[in-house]
């Protein structure tokens, strides 16, 4: 297989995150385009190599997944076989209510940020914002961003649910003298922690390194279907927010000529998990927890889902998982300095009662991944994540059951395409 096959085989078996590393990595010989799908994909060229396809192949999120680095991770106090280790679980929110109000749940990440700039502690904070009238993607789309000062940090801030190449500009980061903070999804630290390896400038560059709990991105053509169930243009769409000013507050669509159309959050992505739609990588998902990272925030509703009526009141609280010592640092220290509280200690029920979707994708990791390569597709390989004591606890039945569930998923992606 040639090193364009082998990268394109990544795409066509469904597994492509968009994240954009591999171009970063590869100078011109990949571009990061809008595939058939609509969603953004690689592209190589005729001068991409079998060395650079070496390189993708051990730092791409889709094929390899690691957490914390094993020194790291035994400094932890705690180690659970599902929520794997930390420091500290509990719940917390911005004290600045606007900020609350503003982001996403409870503006944890966003305040967190603030503080670390405002505090000197690092120069920039790599995350990401929305994509606006000067970008040329959709509005739904999500932007890499440096962040440097508060207004940066809040004029970014609220969940990007749509396809964004997040690693895309990560050599801008890596080759200056400068330190920051990266706000990022799950399978973007996962993609660092896989380059420290082989770039020694990633911990040099990256202090701290937050997370959300991940449920999955949505995929383009599942937003476009949305728009066309409800009688709405795609053209003249200028902004697209799918949460914030509340908890989590209405998705709004805001067009060229000050129209505007707000869904509750559940009018936007369905009553239960059931009806998320997600790309296959998202679904078999090993590590939507977090374990690469210093601090995970996340969503805390009884039930798992937000109450169609109590959200019109929620104020919003984050859960909190600080899983190194400098997650914890800059964690207290910021509830010291009064940009932070912590309202109360949590615990692994806790986290597994208003996240259930994550301990099934959790435990059946291993089981997902060995269906997906039993299909012939690819599929990651699960590094210091207990795989083998998830699958256990998982069970051998259940463990046949996954497999083949994630055996057929594969073989009808590549139906489809």
């Amino acid at each position: 297989m040639t090193a364009i096959d082998a990268l394109h085989k990544i795409v066509e078996d469904g597994m492509c995150l968009g994240c954009g590393l591999c171009a970063a990595l590869s100078g011109d010989a990949i571009k990061m385009a809008r595939g058939d799908d609509g969603d953004l994909r690689p592209f190589a060229s005729e001068d991409f190599t079998d060395a650079q396809m070496g390189l993708v192949h051990e730092v791409c999120p889709s094929l390899r997944v690691e957490g914390l680095p094993e020194a790291i991770s035994k400094q932890a106090p705690y180690h659970d076989v599902i929520w794997g280790p930390y420091h500290e679980m509990s719940l917390g929110y911005a004290n600045e209510p606007a900020i609350r109000h503003q982001a996403s749940t409870a503006g944890m990440l966003t305040m967190l940020a603030i503080y670390a700039l405002d505090k000197g502690l690092v120069d920039g904070v790599l995350h990401v914002r929305a994509s606006d009238s000067n970008d040329e993607s959709p509005a739904n789309f999500g932007i890499a961003t440096i962040s440097r000062t508060a207004k940066d940090v809040i004029q970014a801030s609220g969940s990007r649910y749509g396809p964004t190449a997040a690693l895309l500009g990560i050599e801008e980061v890596l080759g200056c003298d400068e330190v920051f903070a990266v706000v990022a999804k799950p399978c973007d630290l996962n993609a660092l922690r896989n380059l420290a390896h082989h770039d020694n400038r990633v911990n040099e560059r990256f202090k701290y390194w937050l997370t959300m709990l991940c449920g999955g991105f949505q995929p383009d053509e599942a937003f476009r279907s949305f728009l066309q169930d409800h009688g709405l243009d795609e053209a003249g769409l200028s902004e697209v927010r799918y949460r914030g000013y509340g908890c989590p507050g209405p998705t709004s669509l805001t067009y060229d000529d000050g129209a505007e159309k707000a869904f509750h959050y559940l009018d936007f992505w369905g009553e239960d998990e059931s009806q998320w739609s997600m790309p296959l990588r998202c679904k078999i998902c090993p590590d939507g927890i977090g374990e690469a990272a210093d601090l995970v925030a996340g969503d805390a509703w009884e039930g798992a889902s937000p109450d169609r009526y109590e959200s019109q009141t929620d104020l919003g609280f984050n859960s909190v998982i600080t899983r190194t010592t400098k997650g914890v640092t800059l964690y207290e220290d910021a509830i010291k300095d009064g940009y932070v509280s912590k309202s109360e200690i949590v615990d692994c029920d806790y986290m597994s009662s208003v996240q259930p979707h994550q301990v099934v994708k959790k435990l059946a990791g291993q089981a997902r991944a060995e269906g997906m390569i039993a299909a012939g597709s690819v599929a990651p390989r699960l590094v210091n994540l207990r795989q083998n004591e998830l699958s256990a606890k998982l069970g051998s039945d259940e463990f046949k059951a996954q497999k083949q569930g994630a055996y057929e998923r594969a073989l009808k992606e590549r139906a489809e395409i």
